[in-house]
């Protein structure tokens, strides 16, 4: 890897996946530690007029914007102003600039899957955050890469799977949607394709855009629950056999969350030779790493 590479958020669950598999690959990271009270855009200019990097892949917000049940509308406004002013000065220093986003950027009310042709019309104040923070970036640093994922399954104790499978030992009922559906996709797996992506951009491919990734098959919540609800079995014991089905509308985040967020994944599999991996296939890991921690 040819590009001095700079990942803000090394601490959280994608950040570790992408130094792990980076590692593997003989591809480093520059990973400084965030300020106490985490990255805004004065400790972000002091950062990028010291370091300079080639490249540099945010995910400083990654628990907030993937992980977190709820996140406050104070919260997201000062990520947003911080992505503003990070986007300037990449910009500004000729940096290429990898971010996330997701699926949440989607109403959910079309059953077919999104591309990155269709327009977003965001329904939380998440989604609405994100789809800001995209425009931003678009408009100010043309030199970026903006990867819209889709349900991101990660170890942390606090995630969406710690949430789920702390809920499972005890034994009440497990309500998830059935009429909802999106696509899995295990937290390794999108650090390969971050890794994926920063190879070809290494090899000056001006390949700037928005870009589409999420887990091979798409499913319901209930499904994906019995699934991993199989699978944990084999590291840990449960209280519950099997979550019960529920209607989108009736769950509580009806409101925030897409009812349909299956995302279609040509664009980066023509432009990039990305193939979606079965999420199914990435579970086992994925659990023996949350067990092994020690996270329950």
């Amino acid at each position: 890897m040819r590009m001095r590479l700079m990942l803000l958020g090394g601490g959280n669950a994608l950040g570790q996946s992408l130094i792990r598999l980076g590692a593997e690959e003989d591809i480093g990271f520059l990973a400084p530690r965030p300020p106490q009270d985490g990255w805004d855009a004065a400790s972000l200019t002091q950062l990028l007029d010291d370091t300079r990097p080639d490249a540099l892949i945010n995910l400083a917000y990654y628990f907030d914007w993937f992980q977190a049940e709820t996140v406050s509308e104070t919260r997201l406004a000062a990520q947003e102003y911080a992505i503003e002013r990070l986007a300037e000065l990449c910009q500004h220093h000729s940096i290429t600039l990898l971010q996330p986003s997701s699926y949440r950027v989607f109403d959910g009310s079309r059953a077919t899957a999104y591309s990155e042709k269709d327009e977003p019309v965001p329904l939380g104040l998440r989604g609405q955050a994100l789809w800001r923070i995209e425009q931003s970036v678009r408009a100010t640093c043309p030199q970026h890469v903006l990867l819209r994922f889709g349900w991101l399954l990660d170890d942390s104790v606090d995630g969406t799977l710690g949430r789920f499978l702390a809920r499972a030992e005890k034994p009440d009922e497990l309500l998830m949607a059935d009429d909802r559906r999106g696509n899995p996709t295990p937290v390794d797996d999108a650090a390969r394709v971050i890794i994926s992506v920063l190879k070809q951009l290494d090899c000056a491919a001006p390949l700037w855009g928005t870009y589409h990734y999420a887990g091979h098959e798409a499913t319901t919540p209930l499904a994906l629950g019995q699934a991993i609800l199989t699978e944990a079995r084999n590291f840990h014991p449960l209280a519950v056999e099997a979550p019960t089905a529920q209607a989108h509308a009736a769950r509580p985040d009806a409101a925030d969350e897409p009812q349909h967020a299956v995302l279609a994944c040509k664009k980066i599999l023509h432009t990039f030779g990305i193939k979606p991996r079965a999420w199914r296939a990435g579970l086992p890991a994925l659990l023996d790493r949350f067990y092994r921690h020690g996270q329950t």
